[in-house]
């Protein structure tokens, strides 16, 4: 007897975009990763972690996680080699004006019911002059 972790339409009310890198690029010299681009663009549902403040060097860093849940697609399926990896990140909202999230881990939700995207991002803060 299993449960099913099936999403409905309503909840996936966010758009993300799951950047990767190109390949490698070698300039003679060394090689460097590619630049990111958007792989996947997918509707989501987006739940925020608890986040942790600290004081670093006269300024506040303070890191945003959040969750984020997708529909589980073949080619993001985290157990597939190829598949979505903390490698990735998560632009939200998309498009230029976007955070990059960085993918703390994947996990397969059910049984290839969705995907959850543990992601943070650095918010730096420099003290009011």
């Amino acid at each position: 007897m299993g449960s099913s972790v099936r999403m409905k339409a309503r909840e996936l009310d966010k758009v993300i975009e799951i950047m990767r890198a190109g390949p490698d690029v070698d300039d003679g010299y060394t090689t460097h990763p590619g630049d990111l681009a958007v792989w996947k663009t997918v509707a989501a549902k987006l739940r925020p972690a608890p986040g942790q403040e600290r004081l670093q060097s006269a300024q506040t860093a303070a890191d945003a996680p959040m969750v984020f849940r997708i529909r589980w697609q073949s080619a993001l399926d985290p157990n597939a080699p190829t598949g979505l990896n903390p490698k990735d990140k998560v632009r939200y909202p998309k498009g230029e004006a976007g955070r990059m999230f960085d993918i703390a881990s994947v996990i397969e939700i059910g049984r290839r019911d969705a995907i959850e995207i543990a992601a943070t991002v650095r918010i730096d803060a420099e003290p009011a002059a």
